[in-house]
């Protein structure tokens, strides 16, 4: 299960260093795609397989199942250097406006790469609406 919050440099080749932490998960390789609200997604292999699996079982004829499909299957497999670093494309870095400084967070079956800057706008946004989440969740049950 992968959890918390790492800040990082992409160095000047487009490299990322993965967090000491998470390593070992990804070390049979990472799958590396396009994410929502402008982040990347970062999935360990066998949890990108299984969810590969699910994707393609998408109905072809809905429009936004093709498009979707098309966002995750653009990314790239990769597997860390021996210095645990990942290369992001460049396509990938522009998609989450990444260029320096970016922050890795956990969550449970992926990791999610961030700029610096956005995921503090993202940050600011979820603890302003907290409550109003909280509320909605409960109506969930959660």
């Amino acid at each position: 299960m992968f959890s918390g919050e790492f800040e990082h440099t992409i160095d000047e080749k487009g490299r990322l260093t993965i967090p000491a932490k998470f390593r070992a998960d990804l070390a049979d390789g990472v799958f590396i795609t396009r994410g929502l609200d402008g982040c990347l997604f970062a999935y360990p292999i066998g949890e990108w397989k299984a969810l590969a699996k699910k994707l393609v079982e998408l109905p072809l004829a809905q429009i936004n199942a093709r498009y979707f499909n098309r966002m995750m299957f653009s990314g790239t497999e990769c597997k860390p250097d021996k210095q645990g670093r990942i290369l992001l494309p460049a396509p990938l870095r522009e998609h989450a406006a990444i260029e320096g400084d970016v922050v890795i967070i956990g969550l449970n079956s992926r990791l999610e790469i961030w700029s610096k800057e956005r995921w503090r706008e993202v940050t600011a946004k979820i603890e302003k609406e907290s409550a109003a989440f909280a509320e909605q969740l409960s109506e969930l049950g959660i």
